[in-house]
């Protein structure tokens, strides 16, 4: 009697054989030939009806989507996926991290999922090349580390984003921010201020960029430009979406966000929203900001807004050009309005823990003040964060708002 095992890369085997790839096959056909194929079964090979169903789910996913991982990425709840190698796979699900139950059979199992996510972000990952970010048709992001850089075999990482974006509202409900900030933040949206979303890795930059692209007016031109594709900026009909490619296997045709930005600039934007900086291209970014396109939006790692300035720095110095602090400073006070932090806290919970306006370049220092800051009233010590985002001052630099009769 064959093992488990054996039975599912049989019938895989045979699955595979009968169907045609000289034509686009879709998934109710595949899914016709598993039962087939499965009705088929020999007598000593029965499986009582709940086995069976289980059976053509996972043959469909390993024949189809991507093996084992299809019933991750299908679930709503699930945030991230670590494949640590073939032995151990990782999920982060509502905020808690956990070993899965299953595992990769081979290297070459890994490697074919990985391979075919690669493939449909026309994106190569290999010896040569053995890092790459890429994409999956749901928007999800993915990063592939390969031999000989993983020392303990592929490793895949995969952050999940929700099939419809998280709104303000939904933020507000999560008591991620508060009614009144978010309130606050939609009229500086409107009005054209540029603003810059710092966090930690985790901390949700990317959701709430597209949380607050939902403020933007509809009748404007925006552009976006990313290394993957991840935002979901919904109810603009005159919408640019830009991505980075990677250089080809002679080292050639490679396409940055700086090139991106360059080019962002020539096809009359209103806004342009890049998903984060973290080179050389901050330079071009604030540049743009500081040639009238207001109302652009980006977001950096950081550990504060105070922190996310001297980010911006040393990531404008990485751009080659030889500029003087004193000017680079002067650059940034100029072009960024509003700095939001956001963090993750002890209980996995993200908020925002700083909204901060950048006031102006005195005195070799950039001046910050401080607008919305989140205070802890819990009990320190509690598992349970408990606090809310206060309101420190008011706004300085208010002649955006007053233009836009805010």
């Amino acid at each position: 009697m064959k093992t488990e095992a054996e039975r599912f890369q049989i019938l895989k085997s045979e699955i595979i054989s009968k169907i045609d790839l000289s034509r686009d096959v879709d998934d109710d056909e595949i899914r016709d030939i598993i039962a087939s194929t499965i009705t088929r079964l020999k007598r000593e090979d029965f499986l009582p009806l709940k086995e069976r169903e289980e059976l053509q789910k996972q043959l469909f996913y390993e024949v189809r989507r991507l093996g084992i991982l299809e019933e991750l990425i299908s679930d709503n709840s699930v945030t991230e996926i670590m494949v640590n190698g073939t032995d151990a796979v990782f999920v982060e699900k509502e905020g808690k991290l956990f070993q899965w139950n299953r595992s990769f059979e081979t290297v070459e199992k890994l490697s074919d999922v990985i391979q075919q996510i690669v493939a449909k972000s026309n994106r190569v990952v290999n010896e040569a090349s053995p890092i790459v970010d890429a994409r999956l048709e749901n928007g999800s992001r993915v990063n592939v580390v390969m031999n000989p850089i993983a020392l303990n075999g592929p490793i895949l990482t995969i952050r999940r984003f929700p099939d419809d974006p998280i709104r303000m509202t939904d933020l507000i409900n999560f008591h991620s921010i508060t009614e009144e900030a978010a309130e606050f933040l939609k009229r500086l949206v409107i009005a054209g201020y540029n603003i810059f979303v710092s966090g930690g890795t985790g901390s949700g930059k990317t959701t709430f960029l597209n949380a607050l692209s939902a403020f933007i007016p509809s009748d404007e031109r925006i552009i976006t430009i990313e290394d993957s594709a991840e935002l979901q900026i919904k109810g603009i009909s005159n919408l640019v979406r830009l991505e980075t490619r990677n250089a080809n296997v002679e080292g050639a045709s490679e396409i940055t966000i700086r090139d991106l930005i360059k080019s962002s600039l020539r096809m009359r934007p209103d806004r342009i929203i890049v998903g984060e900086i973290r080179d050389g291209a901050a330079l071009d970014f604030l540049s743009a900001a500081n040639t009238g396109h207001d109302g652009s939006i980006s977001t950096g790692h950081a550990n504060s807004a105070a922190d996310m300035l001297s980010r911006l720095e040393t990531m404008v110095l990485m751009a080659g050009m030889d500029l003087p602090l004193d000017a680079i400073r002067r650059q940034i006070a100029s072009a960024v309005d509003i700095i939001i932090h956001l963090g993750r806290l002890r209980d996995k919970t993200r908020k925002v823990l700083e909204i901060t306006e950048v006031i102006d370049y005195k005195n070799g220092e950039i001046v910050l003040k401080p607008l919305f800051r989140f205070i802890e009233t819990g009990q320190k010590g509690r598992p349970k964060v408990e606090g809310t985002l206060e309101k420190k001052n008011e706004l300085t630099h208010t002649e955006k708002l007053r233009k836009s009769g805010l």
